[in-house]
């Protein structure tokens, strides 16, 4: 038995995290170190001027960016730090984020992801870049380990 995530596994990954039902975020693919996530942009996810909020945009790169490194790894990962350049305004229907491994090591995961909205004719924009470091915890299959304290 393959102990290979897939996108239905990692479809109940993203289920479990409260956050990403909330903002109704979807991964639509995954697989060889790359992922996309999307979620449709709602007028309760929009800023004060009726962009996509930064923050929903940074929330879509961190879970691609961790999702690809999973992707790559089968390992259990955390977000280590990432940076994002907004490049224009994020309008439209849909938010699309797709993230691929750049190089991954055994503890460090390097991963960039563009992030591009999707008008209600199909066109897509790039609004935002993204780059991160995703740090290896451990082997999907070790067990966690309790934190003892210091």
């Amino acid at each position: 038995m393959s102990d290979i995530p897939d996108l239905a596994a990692a479809q109940k990954v993203l289920a479990a995290q409260p956050f990403s039902n909330l903002v109704g975020a979807r991964l639509v693919s995954f697989g060889e170190g790359e992922v996309t996530l999307e979620l449709d942009i709602r007028d309760d996810l929009r800023q004060q001027y009726g962009f996509l909020h930064g923050g929903v945009l940074g929330y879509a790169a961190d879970n691609a960016l961790t999702f690809a490194a999973g992707a790559a790894t089968h390992s259990r990962l955390i977000t280590s730090g990432f940076t994002i350049d907004y490049l224009r305004p994020a309008e439209g229907v849909l938010l699309r984020a797709q993230a691929r491994v750049v190089r991954a090591g055994r503890t460090r995961v390097v991963c960039r992801c563009d992030l591009s909205t999707v008008d209600d004719g199909g066109a897509e924009s790039l609004c935002a870049v993204a780059q991160g470091a995703i740090a290896v915890l451990g082997s999907s299959e070790q067990p966690q380990q309790p934190q003892q304290p210091e």
